[in-house]
């Protein structure tokens, strides 16, 4: 004979409350992909960075802050708005690196490269940040921001303090204090044009080019020590330039634009502790100086040689 319970779920009563019995077995199910751990998407970190760069210089103090805004909060911008007294004292130091006539050779190439090439260089540098700031929301004085001649003085080492990053990035020709590049709490880091350490230095493309070594030709992502760009190095980026049209001005600032989506996931590996220093084997490092009319004049030469 059947119990009680049994004739109950035989009855048309229980039957019509089952779909609702399911209906509260699928809400439970919801409740659980809710609780669980979130993906690896979520667990990405949103780092703070502050950003050291030069007054004038588009590509690093309009659109480099603008494009971090995207994956990080931009806590600082430290622009350097250099004085007369900072160029003269950088070409002394070259000349007493390489006497007069190498001084008259590079005075040369900077009054050809006004003359000839900056009006074209110019204009492809608006044409990409257009380009690239269209869909962009951050603007540049939404950042705090800290104009000043020398970025190893005190008032940047306050500014960096209280702004407390994780993280920086350095777009300047200037050697940092270990008081200034040690505030971040991950180091501060350099987009350094040139490939490390065999191309030291602010004109790394330039002599790479020079010496005829394109496989040379691109940009370290280094962490900044006491040295000259000899600090741990985290990554190669190159992309395919024509040496016999491009300058290396053109072709150091698009090596960054190519390579923003991999420079973005290095420094979010970094943030997250995920990312190591490579291991690099170089049989010659040298700190190279400013470029020369006649090292770029035999640059081209070779370069419209080979060119197919």
């Amino acid at each position: 004979r059947a119990s009680p319970a049994k004739l109950l779920r035989r009855s048309a009563a229980y039957r019509k409350f089952r779909p609702r019995s399911a209906w509260r077995g699928q809400s439970v199910q919801c409740r659980m992909r809710l609780t669980q751990p979130p993906s690896d998407a979520a667990r990405t970190p949103h780092p703070r960075i502050a950003v050291i760069c030069h007054d004038g210089d588009s590509v690093n103090s309009e659109f480099l802050p603008r494009w971090l805004a995207g994956f990080a909060d931009v806590v600082a911008i430290i622009v350097i708005r250099e004085g007369r007294a900072a160029k003269i004292r950088r070409l002394r130091a070259e000349y007493r690196r390489v006497g007069f006539w190498r001084l008259f050779d590079i005075l040369a190439f900077r009054l050809y490269y006004r003359i000839f090439l900056a009006a074209g260089d110019r204009a492809w540098e608006r044409s990409q940040l257009k380009r690239l700031t269209a869909s962009m929301r951050a603007t540049p004085a939404e950042f705090p921001t800290l104009m000043t001649p020398n970025p190893n003085d005190a008032r940047v080492t306050d500014f960096l303090r209280r702004a407390a990053p994780d993280l920086m990035v350095a777009r300047c020709k200037w050697l940092l204090k270990r008081s200034v590049y040690e505030i971040p709490s991950f180091g501060t880091f350099v987009l350094h044009p040139g490939i490390c350490p065999q191309y030291r230095n602010a004109h790394g493309c330039f002599w790479a080019l020079a010496c005829n070594d394109p496989g040379n030709v691109g940009l370290t992502l280094l962490r900044i020590d006491d040295g000259i760009d000899t600090g741990p190095i985290y990554e190669f980026y190159r992309y395919r330039f024509d040496a016999a049209t491009e300058s290396h001005i053109r072709i150091q600032e698009r090596v960054v634009l190519e390579n923003l989506d991999g420079i973005r996931s290095k420094l979010l590996e970094i943030a997250a502790r995920r990312a190591q220093p490579l291991t690099v084997a170089a049989d010659r490092s040298r700190n190279w100086g400013q470029p020369w009319l006649s090292a770029f004049l035999r640059w081209r030469r070779t370069a419209r040689k080979l060119a197919p």
